[in-house]
């Protein structure tokens, strides 16, 4: 597994590097050589950040540690990483599982007066099927997920429901 660490507002220190590398590495026996980690450390007042992606086989996992101590912070990211490993693991070896998802229904509802955008993402979209695109949300740890639909070919976006539910919206015809 290829690791890279960045630190934003800190200096990554040798033994910070290893220790990250120990920790992350530990995951190379449930991920494929081509994975990828790409961990980020950040440091705001008197918390650490650490903020780790992993990149496996065109799905993206991520986990975020946050605590006043730098080591602790790695420790809770690792644990929470393998959770989700462990799940999507689970979910690769169980591909006759299927989940339903269920169609939002529309509401006449007012709109709310418009925000200002204070962080702008970008990035690939991939075909996949709603369940895949579910499971996708799940793994990152997310409200939502914008793909593209293989069935459809258009945009769409999935999201957890109040009610733990998913609701689906696509472009209208």
């Amino acid at each position: 597994m290829k690791i890279t660490i960045r630190g934003k507002n800190i200096d990554v220190t040798e033994a910070l590097r290893q220790y990250i590398e120990k920790r992350i590495s530990k995951f190379d026996k449930f991920l494929n050589d081509q994975s990828e980690a790409v961990v980020t450390i950040s440091t705001e007042k008197f918390t650490h950040k650490i903020d780790v992606l992993l990149k496996v086989d065109g799905h993206l996992i991520q986990a975020e540690g946050k605590t006043e101590d730098l080591y602790s912070a790695v420790d809770q990211v690792v644990e929470k990483l393998e959770k989700q490993i462990l799940k999507y693991k689970e979910k690769i070896q169980d591909k006759n599982k299927k989940e339903t998802i269920k169609y939002p229904s529309t509401s006449q509802g007012k709109p709310e007066s418009p925000k200002g955008i204070v962080k702008y993402k970008k990035f690939d979209l991939r075909p996949m099927s709603p369940e895949e695109a579910v499971d996708q949300m799940e793994l990152l740890d997310k409200d939502f997920f914008m793909f593209i639909n293989s069935f459809t070919g258009d945009v769409n976006v999935v999201y957890r429901r109040k009610d733990g539910n998913y609701g689906l919206i696509e472009p209208a015809r």
